[in-house]
């Protein structure tokens, strides 16, 4: 768990109905704060674990990077290629 001091990079929303939304997830432990995760646009680049449907639709249920300690730091280090992805597509 984060400490006091690394508070703005972390909180559990244990009201939520869905809480916590994946499958084995440590609830104590469990992060909120990037409950969509903004790298899912990024395909696999996004350096979590993944996989993909039938259907060819990227399937995050089992990823628990963006929940996890490490997760803040991991998606704000890609913010870069975020926008830079945005901006090739269009969508900024």
């Amino acid at each position: 768990m984060k400490k006091i001091e690394d508070s703005h990079a972390h909180f559990a929303n244990r009201a939520c109905r869905f809480f916590p939304c994946h499958p084995n997830a440590d609830a104590n432990s469990f992060n909120c704060l990037f409950c969509y995760c903004p790298l899912y646009m990024l395909g696999e680049a996004c350096g979590g674990s993944f996989t993909y449907t039938e259907k060819g639709v990227k399937d995050c249920s089992s990823c628990l990077l963006p929940h996890s300690d490490i997760g803040y730091d991991h998606i704000t280090g890609h913010f870069s290629q975020i926008v830079e992805t945005m901006q090739k597509d269009n969508r900024y």
